[in-house]
């Protein structure tokens, strides 16, 4: 399927466009490295549309950050549009290119249903991106809403949350002290972890998570003698 070319592209744009599709990725990489270069509005709409679906990690961020180099004027509306896309990765990389322009302005658009997205990659970059972009006197509230995470997916999925968490420092921890009573183990067993990594960063993650679990399976009453 061939890339759709806007009518006022020159020549060089139409190169460009056409290698950043080609089958090579350190093709790809070099013309998303060179439309960043050019910082060129024209590119846009192509920038956004490769993020969507470009197969490797590091054209991906070279794609974002191309974007970093267009006027957020016309790029953050773009990417609040790619928020509301059935595709995932669309979602996810335009939450990561909102990462990288940093506008305190688009906190708003971090809502619920990103934070809590079916596709783990979804919800990973928008936890990481929430904690970018919170406003002073919003931690508490966003601790609130990520502790209803605890416990989901795999091992890399309740790392991103634990990191997302821990760097809301003091912010976050009524809510992991709460979240460490909670019934299913699961979730008991990630917030006692967390808070572990809040309170020591230098502590390693698979240690803090089996402290933890160890401590729920000695229940309340054996955990305070212990203390």
């Amino acid at each position: 399927m061939q890339e759709v070319v806007p009518i006022d592209m020159t020549a060089q744009h139409t190169r460009l466009i056409n290698a950043m599709a080609a089958e090579d990725t350190s093709v790809r990489l070099q013309a998303a490295m060179a439309v960043g270069s050019q910082s060129d509005p024209v590119f846009l709409e192509v920038l956004v549309e490769r993020c969507a679906v470009e197969p490797d990690f590091f054209v991906r961020d070279m794609l974002s950050w191309a974007l970093t180099r267009l006027s957020p004027e016309i790029t953050l509306p773009r990417l609040r549009q790619e928020l509301d896309s059935e595709c995932g990765q669309a979602r996810s990389q335009a939450l990561h290119s909102l990462s990288k322009i940093n506008d305190r302005g688009t906190w708003g658009w971090i809502t619920r249903d990103l934070l809590r997205d079916a596709d783990d990659e979804v919800a990973r970059t928008a936890w990481r991106v929430a904690v970018v972009l919170v406003p002073e006197g919003a931690g508490r509230g966003l601790a609130d809403e990520l502790v209803r995470q605890l416990g989901r997916g795999d091992r890399d999925v309740r790392l991103s949350l634990s990191r997302a968490l821990v760097d809301l420092g003091e912010e976050s921890r009524p809510a992991l002290e709460k979240a460490g009573e909670h019934p299913d183990p699961d979730v008991a067993a990630h917030a006692r972890a967390t808070e572990l990594l809040r309170r020591n960063p230098e502590a390693g993650f698979d240690a803090a998570v089996e402290e933890a679990k160890r401590t729920v399976v000695l229940g309340p009453e054996r955990r305070v003698a212990e203390a």
